[in-house]
């Protein structure tokens, strides 16, 4: 992908570049030549109050004159971003990813079994942070016909690829959607999104998710995302904690345009706060009734809804 960074050849110790991956304040750069650089952040930036550096950002690298360290002396606007809530219990939130262009969500046919709450999920954070969002089922050899739920995705309109690493179905066109952009690959453990990766770039050896959630259980700290380019261009970044953003900063008043298929209903329900639960004229129910939204779909949004609800009554 194109981070519109200027080649500045008259000035080679100070340059533009996108953040790979960090720990303990030290982050690698990756600049327009390819080139990596370890930084840390300039301490005039964090004393005006800049935003943590996230995995995904564009910033400005500048050469330190004792001995070529690097430091971070600009951030430059997030065009995206996925963010959780602050570890600790702390008021606020912590950017996990920036400047995405879209979310691959990779579950698999069989073994282990997909749950269509559990994409809906992820969709529904994308949507909440206005991410183009792909499906991926892959192992597509495992199944002879495909379950009949999965049409649902069809009516929002999602872009759906069918993969199969042994029998090679699907891999060409989803290197195509890969191309050129920056990519936040999630879905559950045991999918294979290793693997997909590894067929499409022979040779890269990824190696997604390899700490197991385990290793992080009841800590504050998660896995942190790590950006890795990609042979013809763009970014994948693997971002094992994507269930933990979750849906924490959205409110149930939103959640409803958060599900693509409802929005050419939305302005069509008889109450303008219609939550599309047993209102009378509500579009959306009446939209469901007649199959123009998906019945597993529309009892996801029931089952979210609940939840939000709730955490709304606890907040307050």
């Amino acid at each position: 992908m194109d981070h519109d960074a200027p080649t500045m050849t008259d000035a080679p110790s100070d340059v533009r570049g996108v953040v790979m991956n960090g720990t303990g304040g030290v982050w690698t750069v990756r600049t327009t030549d390819g080139a990596q650089h370890q930084a840390t952040m300039r301490g005039r930036l964090k004393q005006e109050g800049a935003d943590k550096i996230a995995v995904g950002d564009d910033v400005r690298l500048e050469e330190e004159d004792r001995g070529g360290s690097w430091v971070i002396a600009e951030l430059f606007p997030r065009r995206s971003r996925l963010a959780r809530r602050a570890p600790g219990g702390a008021h606020g939130e912590r950017v996990v990813v920036a400047n995405i262009d879209q979310v691959i969500v990779v579950f698999a046919l069989a073994k282990p079994e997909p749950h269509p709450r559990m994409l809906d999920r992820f969709l529904v954070i994308a949507a909440a942070n206005d991410i183009q969002a792909r499906i991926v089922f892959n192992k597509r050899e495992l199944v002879s016909e495909l379950p009949a739920w999965i049409d649902d995705y069809r009516l929002p309109g999602y872009p759906i690829h069918f993969t199969s690493v042994k029998q090679n179905i699907g891999l060409d066109a989803l290197g195509e959607a890969l191309h050129g952009r920056t990519s936040a690959l999630s879905g559950p453990s045991g999918v294979g999104k290793s693997s997909l990766l590894n067929a499409i770039y022979p040779g890269l050896n990824f190696r997604v998710g390899e700490i197991s959630e385990s290793v992080n259980k009841g800590r504050h700290t998660t896995v942190g995302a790590a950006m890795h380019p990609l042979p013809d261009g763009g970014f994948v970044v693997d971002t094992p904690g994507l269930r933990e953003i979750g849906v924490w900063n959205l409110l149930a008043s939103d959640l409803d345009d958060c599900f693509l298929e409802f929005r050419p209903f939305l302005g069509e329900c008889k109450f303008g706060d219609c939550k599309h639960v047993h209102e009378p004229g509500c579009a959306v129910r009446g939209a469901v009734a007649k199959g123009a939204i998906g019945a597993s779909r529309y009892d996801s949004y029931l089952k979210l809804l609940g939840e939000l609800e709730e955490g709304e009554k606890e907040t307050y």
